[in-house]
């Protein structure tokens, strides 16, 4: 595993809730992990790779949320980011 890489990518996705079933049992398939009878090994980093095959707009909006926040944050701690409201499209209401 690479040091910059996250761990979490590599952990089993458990499937305790209807949504998580339908998701490993799919990925599952996909990549032809079946272990038993109806159990599949699927870990986030699989998930993630269909998800960006077959579902990329999922990915790329929740990527620029991620990005946006975390470059809110950044200018926040440094002090430079505005306090004021501002509307979705990043104008000062």
């Amino acid at each position: 595993m690479n040091t910059n890489e996250n761990p979490m990518l590599h952990v089993a996705v458990r499937k305790d809730t209807p949504l998580k079933e339908m998701i490993v049992d799919y990925v599952g398939n996909r990549f032809s992990t079946q272990e038993d009878e109806g159990t599949y090994f699927v870990t986030v980093q699989m998930v993630a790779e269909t998800l960006a095959e077959e579902f990329p707009e999922f990915l790329i909006v929740m990527a620029e949320e991620n990005w946006i926040r975390g470059y809110r944050q950044g200018l926040d701690d440094a002090g430079l980011h505005s306090t004021e409201a501002e509307t979705t499209d990043g104008t000062a209401e």
